[in-house]
């Protein structure tokens, strides 16, 4: 059974139409992607999944329950989770403080501690940085920050919008590394992502959207030997 359902969602941004009937599921304890292009209705998705934005059609259900319309602070409580593109980060607080604010949700606050340890085990270095203001830090650091801040909201799903967007790859590869460990602690991950070969390489089940509707969807690594895939997405 799907954890996360999303059911012919269309939504946009004023008198503009940018998702046209989008459908896909969350299984539990997968990590599932979703490629494709700039603008082609990625980061609308996530926004109106998380009640960012309002869908103006569709639904979607949260473990077998309708969340179209429920705000987003609730959704949080409730164990769905966003990592924003752009990280949106408290830049003026410590890498501790920005940590702690991830732990609001009631939910999340009895395993403040443990989800620290984890954080701090899987991504070292924001234990070297804890107490240095959050916009001090490199890039690669500010997105580690603000996938460990979603980690310490205690999600049942994780939903991570662009994780390496202007990032070198030896720091991409240790977030996506990062992203298979959060899976074997049983967080069901779902992966807005670019760099299609990446995500297609870590996930077990990708869609790929084009124009605000889902035009391919299937096991990642068949996704990965589809011609058409290799060709539009893969440069191959």
């Amino acid at each position: 059974m799907a954890i996360l359902e999303i059911r012919e969602i269309t939504s946009g941004y004023g008198e503009v139409q940018v998702l046209w009937g989008a459908t896909l599921a969350l299984e539990e304890n997968r990590l599932t992607s979703l490629v494709g292009g700039n603008g082609v209705g990625k980061t609308t998705l996530l926004r109106t999944v998380m009640g960012l934005s309002k869908p103006w059609n569709g639904s979607i259900w949260f473990e077998g329950r309708d969340i179209s319309h429920t705000p987003a602070h609730t959704k949080a409580e409730m164990g769905l989770v966003l990592v924003p593109e752009g990280r949106q980060l408290f830049t003026d607080m410590s890498v501790a403080e920005n940590l702690e604010m991830g732990a609001t949700p009631k939910r999340a606050r009895p395993h403040f501690r443990r989800n620290l340890e984890r954080v701090y085990e899987m991504l070292p270095r924001l234990k070297e940085r804890k107490d240095q203001k959050a916009g001090t830090l490199s890039g690669g650091e500010q997105q580690m920050l603000a996938v460990a801040r979603g980690i310490m909201a205690e999600p049942k799903v994780l939903m991570i919008d662009e994780l390496s967007l202007g990032l070198a790859p030896v720091l991409v590869l240790g977030l996506f590394e990062t992203l298979l460990q959060l899976k074997s602690l049983g967080i069901t991950l779902l992966l807005v992502e670019q760099n299609v070969q990446m995500a297609l390489a870590v996930s077990d089940y990708a869609y790929v959207i084009s124009q605000g509707k889902i035009e391919l969807q299937g096991p990642s690594r068949e996704l990965a030997k589809n011609e058409h895939v290799r060709q539009a997405y893969l440069g191959l």
